[in-house]
């Protein structure tokens, strides 16, 4: 009698060790690799029939089952192809002289914002051209406080943004239409702080700043 409850006791000890064994071997075999496809129970939409960019495709008379876009497509929410505000170019392709839009206080604000974002790492938030990156090496842009840059047209500075120029590179991708126009008018607003004259000032402000 007590021989046969010590091997009952003796076997549901063992229960707990064996199911430990089952557990770390079957974990052990589900991270070996496979030639097995995964099961996927809910599919959905992930497996259909399409076509990858730049696979051919028997269907059309060239052989390739990407499409030329019809003459004057633009891409959803694009300005129209003839805008100066798209572009920040006259239709005979020059730049526009000034900016194409009211400058506002929230325009201002808005620019501002997206100026500190994107160009006063290098810029520096005064526009001098010492920001952050340029301290630890990066070869300097010129200060937007000489002469030439605050006689240039608006639709350069548009421009520059747009396609980046020597060292910079473009911004079109993170920056949309309406932001660089911000940062255009926010760009002005730089220059004019260090070259304001005293009729700039409101009359109000100005007997505060008289000794």
């Amino acid at each position: 009698m007590l021989h046969g409850m010590k091997s009952r006791t003796l076997v549901l000890g063992l229960v707990p060790v064996a199911l430990c064994g089952i557990l770390i071997l079957s974990g052990c075999y589900r991270g070996r690799p496979s030639t097995k496809p995964p099961i996927h129970t809910v599919k959905d939409m992930d497996h259909q029939p399409k076509y990858e960019p730049m696979e051919s495709s028997d269907f059309f008379a060239n052989g390739a089952a990407m499409r030329v876009p019809p003459s004057g497509t633009l891409p959803a929410g694009w300005p129209g192809a003839e805008s100066e505000y798209a572009f920040g170019r006259t239709a005979d392709g020059q730049l526009v002289a000034k900016i194409p839009v009211q400058v506002t206080m929230p325009l201002l604000q808005r620019g501002q914002e997206r100026f500190n974002i994107y160009c006063s790492p290098c810029h520096s938030r005064v526009g001098d051209g010492q920001g952050i990156v340029v301290k630890r090496g990066y070869l300097p842009p010129p200060t937007f406080h000489d002469e030439r840059l605050r006689t240039v047209p608006d639709g350069h500075i548009f421009d520059v943004i747009t396609r980046g120029v020597r060292n910079m590179p473009s911004y079109a991708h993170q920056i949309s239409v309406d932001d660089r126009w911000a940062i255009v008018a926010y760009f002005r607003a730089l220059q004019r702080s260090r070259n304001a004259a005293a009729g700039d000032v409101p009359a109000e402000v100005l007997r505060e700043l008289k000794p």
